[in-house]
C-alpha cells in the first residue's frame, strides 16, 4: 500500500491551494452575504483548468483522476465551500455524457465545459421527489424527432447560470419494473418553455447557485438522449458513486479548514494568562478533529482510488466516505466553532461559515440515512 502522492498529484495540491488563497478567501465573507456567483473567478478557475477537471484531454479537459479531483475539491472547500463548489460543479453532469454519451454529445457538451466558455448541471431532484429517484414524475414524451419534457426540478446546482442540463425523466411509464422506465436528456436552457427560478436563503454554500427548473412543453431533439433509452436510472447510480466521492472530499476540505482556522486561534487566543492551546480540554478537541479529518480523508480517497479502478465495493466504500465524511464536516465545525467561543458565533471568522457550509454534504447527493441504507443493503448482498 503507497500513501504517498506523486509529485504531480503533490503540485496539483498547492497549486490549487494558492488560487483558493489568492483568488477566493478575500472575497468569500462578501459573495456568502450576498449569495452571488463569482463569474470572474469561474473564468480565472478556468484558466488553470479546474472547470473540466474530470473532462478527458481530448475533449479540452485536464483529465484528472477521481483522486485527483478529491484533493482539489478538498483544497478549495479548505478555503470556502460556497465558491469552491461554484467551481467544482461547472461540469456537474459531465461524467453521464462522458460515459454513455455519444462522440457528437461529447464535443458540444463537455468541450465548452472544459473550457470554461459553458456551465451545466444534472437535474434529479423534484419538489416532491428527492431520495426516491425512481418517484420522478417529470416526463419526456416522444413526438416524431423529439422529446417533448414537461415537470418541475427542484435544488438544481447551477439552475440560474447553467447553460444546458442532464434532466432525468419518466420516458417509459408502463416499465416492467420501477427502475426501467427512466432516460436521461439533454436539456439547454434557452429552449422555449424552459424557465429557472433562483432560490435564495439558504443555510450554506451561499455562493453556489440553486434554482428550479420549470419544464412547459420543452422541445428537444431525440439525439439529446443520453446513451440507451430506458437506462437512465442504473446510469445515474453509476453516476452517485463518483458524485458521492466528490461530496466526501467536500466534507474533507470543510473539516480540514476548520480544523486549521481552530488550531491557529487556539494557539492565539489568551484566557488565564496563557494561551488557550495550553487547555488539555482544547487539546484533546484539536487531537480529536484532526484524527477525524484525517481518517475522513483516507477512507475518502480510498473510494477515488476505487473509481479509477472499478473497485468492487465501490458503490459501498463512496457511501461510507460520503456518509463519513459528511459527519466529520459537521462535528469537526462545530467544534471549531465552540473552540472560537463567541467569535466563531458570528461572521468576523471564517468558521461561523465553516459550521453553516458542512451541513449540506449530509443531505445532498443521497442523505446520511440514504447511506446507511446503501452500505447495509450492499453488505447483505441485496439489490435495489
Amino acid at each position: 500500500m503507497d500513501f504517498e502522492l506523486t509529485e504531480e498529484q503533490q503540485a496539483v495540491r498547492d497549486e490549487v491551494r494558492r488560487f483558493a488563497e489568492n483568488e477566493i478567501e478575500p472575497i468569500a465573507k462578501e459573495y456568502d452575504q450576498e449569495e452571488k456567483y463569482p463569474w470572474e473567478i469561474i473564468d480565472k478557475a478556468a484558466e488553470m483548468g479546474l472547470t473540466g477537471a474530470n473532462i478527458p484531454i481530448d475533449y479540452g479537459g485536464a483529465g484528472y483522476s477521481a483522486l485527483e479531483v478529491a484533493i482539489i475539491i478538498e483544497e478549495l472547500f479548505a478555503v470556502d465551500a460556497g465558491i469552491g463548489l461554484c467551481v467544482t460543479s461547472t461540469a456537474f453532469g459531465a461524467d453521464a455524457i462522458r460515459e454513455f454519451g455519444t462522440e457528437d454529445q461529447k464535443e458540444e457538451y463537455l468541450s465548452p465545459v472544459a473550457a470554461g466558455d459553458a456551465i451545466m448541471g444534472t437535474a434529479i431532484s423534484e419538489p416532491d421527489t428527492g431520495s426516491d429517484v425512481s418517484s420522478v414524475s417529470t416526463t419526456a414524451e416522444k413526438d416524431g424527432d423529439e422529446w417533448v419534457i414537461n415537470g418541475n426540478k427542484m435544488w438544481i446546482t447551477n439552475g440560474s447560470v447553467g447553460d444546458f442540463f442532464v434532466v432525468m425523466c419518466q420516458t417509459d411509464p408502463e416499465a416492467d419494473d420501477r427502475y426501467s422506465g427512466f432516460s436521461q436528456i439533454i436539456v439547454e436552457a434557452d429552449r422555449d418553455g424552459f424557465e429557472s427560478d433562483k432560490i435564495t436563503g439558504k443555510l450554506g454554500i451561499r455562493a453556489s447557485d440553486t434554482a428550479e427548473l420549470i419544464f412547459d412543453d420543452v422541445r428537444v431533439p431525440e439525439e439529446n438522449l443520453v446513451g440507451t433509452r430506458g437506462m437512465g436510472f442504473l446510469q445515474l447510480m453509476q453516476f452517485f458513486d463518483e458524485t458521492r466521492t466528490a461530496v466526501a472530499a467536500q466534507g474533507v476540505g470543510i473539516a480540514k479548514g476548520a480544523c486549521e482556522r481552530a488550531l491557529e486561534y487556539a494557539q492565539q487566543r489568551e484566557q488565564f494568562g496563557r494561551s488557550i492551546s495550553e487547555f488539555q480540554a482544547i487539546q484533546h478537541k484539536l487531537a480529536d478533529m484532526h484524527t477525524q479529518t484525517e481518517a475522513a480523508r483516507n477512507l475518502t480517497y480510498k473510494s477515488a482510488w476505487s473509481v479509477a479502478n472499478t473497485d468492487d465495493q465501490l458503490t459501498q466504500l463512496a457511501s461510507m466516505a460520503k456518509e463519513y465524511a459528511s459527519r466529520v464536516a459537521v462535528e469537526v465545525a462545530d467544534e471549531a466553532v465552540q473552540i472560537h467561543g463567541g467569535s466563531g458565533y458570528v461572521n468576523d471568522f471564517d468558521v461561523e461559515r465553516f459550521y453553516r457550509d458542512a451541513k449540506i454534504t449530509q443531505i445532498y447527493e443521497g442523505t446520511t440515512e440514504i447511506q446507511k441504507n446503501i452500505i447495509a443493503r450492499e453488505l447483505l448482498g441485496k439489490g435495489f
